[in-house]
């Protein structure tokens, strides 16, 4: 049977968008609620986010320049590498990170996104974080 070619054209199209949409649901999601000066410090900057994990997406292994503290709002299933256990990143998890010491490094393999609010105390003008070796 053939088909005529602007139905071939919008099956190409439906079919790109579709592997698109399966492609950005596995990136991490970082939403900025909030950014300002370290009260009397000009050099540092305080920065709240929602950070959103969906399952399949990776938390790359990373360090700031400065600190941030966590609560894990919901929790989810991760791994930490191939053939590793997963393991719960259970809600209410909390913690602080300090300057310049990797962490991360993770896989959501559950079927729930894991989402957790961080904020950090930062060196403004430089990058809130940066990939770790």
């Amino acid at each position: 049977m053939k088909r005529h070619p602007l139905a071939r054209k919008c099956l190409i199209a439906a079919a790109t968008l579709s592997v698109a949409g399966a492609a950005s649901a596995q990136e991490v999601r970082r939403t900025e609620l909030g950014r300002q000066p370290v009260s009397g410090d000009a050099s540092r900057e305080i920065v709240m986010q929602l950070v959103e994990i969906p399952p399949g997406a990776t938390s790359r292994r990373h360090v700031h320049n400065g600190e941030e503290a966590y609560y894990v709002i919901e929790g989810g299933l991760v791994q930490q590498g191939p053939g590793q256990e997963p393991k719960e990143r259970p809600s209410g998890e909390r913690g602080i990170n300090t300057r310049g010491v990797p962490h991360a490094g993770y896989t959501v393999v559950g079927d729930r996104t894991v989402k957790i609010l961080s904020v950090y105390v930062v060196d403004r003008g430089r990058p809130l974080q940066e990939a770790a070796e």
